[in-house]
């Protein structure tokens, strides 16, 4: 396969979701929905596709379902391992460029993955966007996957580096749900986690129907 070939069918392998990472005045905001497909089927309607890492980091993730698991594990592994050694939570960019240095390392069997992580330390909130290839590029707001592009439309619109976490997740919620409306490989609930240094919350599923309620979202279907 050439490198051309490569591109195009990492490209292809990346596109079935849509994650969505923004920081705010007063944390990180990171949001996806939970449908996994292969090419046109739906494969399954409860993907997980946000971990918590640290009580100070999260990650979404878009990809091969087996390649994006691995890396959660293998990232909250080494996280919790340095937190146990120097008695101190790893900072979010050292997150960062420690799961870049992880996927840049696999070049001869490359995982096919694109993470957002996201947290708050000492310097704030940070969202980095974390490609294939291992590049890490820091950003006020970052979405991947095939839903992107609609969520980006939205976003730059209306985000502002002074909104809350609360207005964040609103926010975080429209572009999904936007998303869900034209891309076919993007549906089927949310999955809401904010990251303050006060707390990392994890959103349950009456609390995100109560928001989508007041946002006048449509609640998503009640699956068997």
């Amino acid at each position: 396969m050439d490198a051309t070939q490569l591109v195009m069918d990492e490209d292809r392998l990346l596109k079935g979701t849509t994650t969505i990472g923004l920081v705010c005045k007063d944390g990180t905001v990171l949001a996806t929905e939970r449908r996994a497909t292969a090419g046109s089927f739906i494969a399954n309607k409860t993907t997980q596709k946000l971990f918590r890492i640290d009580d100070n980091i999260g990650i979404t993730v878009a990809g091969l379902v087996g390649d994006a698991q691995m890396l959660a594990r293998y990232l909250k592994a080494e996280v919790t391992l340095y937190r146990l050694r120097r008695s101190a939570s790893l900072s979010v960019e050292g997150a960062a460029t420690l799961l870049a240095n992880i996927l840049n390392g696999n070049r001869m069997f490359p995982y096919y993955a694109w993470l957002i992580l996201g947290g708050v330390d000492a310097k704030g909130g940070h969202v980095f966007s974390v490609d294939p290839a291992g590049g890490s590029i820091e950003d006020k707001f970052v979405s991947t996957g095939s839903g992107s592009t609609f969520v980006y439309g939205l976003i730059e619109e209306n985000y502002s580096r002074d909104m809350s976490v609360s207005d964040g997740v609103d926010l975080a919620l429209r572009g999904l749900t936007t998303a869900m409306k034209r891309d076919s490989a993007s549906g089927d609930g949310y999955l809401v986690h904010t990251i303050t240094a006060k707390e990392y919350h994890e959103f349950g599923e009456d609390e995100v129907n109560k928001r989508l309620k007041a946002l006048k979202i449509p609640l998503p279907p009640t699956l068997p």
